[in-house]
């Protein structure tokens, strides 16, 4: 089952027990200033996801180490798009250890133009990230947290893998988009995908 909040993360994760998630997949605002709602979050907030969930991936690695711990196995998205005004890849730290891996997955900044499909946030990341995190460090069974909706890649990517899933996202236009997003990708149903760039 997978279920979505507009609320303030930090409001429900006081609410939750220890370990109450088998991993977090989280992506908090970097303080870059994309948006009003782009402000880093505080060590409180980490110390909420740590506590409540058994291992986590955070992506803005760069932007939170002063919050993190040293880790063997970082995660790096390779954006594969050259030399463009957008960064060529992101980083995530984990909470893993093992060999760092990296996920090769072609994405610029106007790619949603020609596929006719825009991007409802302006941090959004492809389904087929998030399913490749999912299969690589989950295991059937596992609950699956996201502090930071957004776009709601995440929550379609659960679904599709049947894993439960709880997101949150404070910002209700972003919250009502991904949920009109949503509700229309399980109508459509998987197999109708025609790609998982959107």
């Amino acid at each position: 089952m997978t279920i979505a909040y507009n609320i303030d993360c930090m409001e429900a994760m006081a609410k939750m027990k220890d370990n109450e998630f088998d991993l977090a997949i989280v992506d908090p605002p970097y303080g870059v200033k994309y948006k009003d709602w782009d402000i880093k979050p505080t060590m409180e907030y980490f110390s909420e996801l740590f506590r409540i969930s058994e291992n986590q991936i955070i992506w803005g690695l760069q932007y939170f180490i002063n919050y993190l711990t040293p880790t063997e196995c970082i995660v790096c998205w390779d954006k594969e798009n050259g030399e463009t005004r957008t960064h060529f890849g992101e980083f995530a730290w984990t909470s893993f250890t093992g060999k760092s891996k990296i996920f090769k997955f072609f994405w610029w900044s106007n790619m949603m133009k020609a596929y006719e499909k825009p991007i409802i946030h302006p941090t959004q990341k492809p389904k087929a990230l998030y399913k490749w995190l999912l299969k690589n460090y989950a295991k059937e069974g596992d609950r699956i947290l996201d502090t930071h909706l957004g776009s709601g890649s995440s929550r379609i990517a659960a679904h599709d893998m049947g894993f439960d899933f709880v997101g949150y996202e404070i910002d209700k236009d972003y919250y009502d988009a991904q949920e009109k997003r949503f509700n229309n990708h399980i109508k459509q149903g998987v197999i109708f995908e025609p790609n998982e760039m959107y």
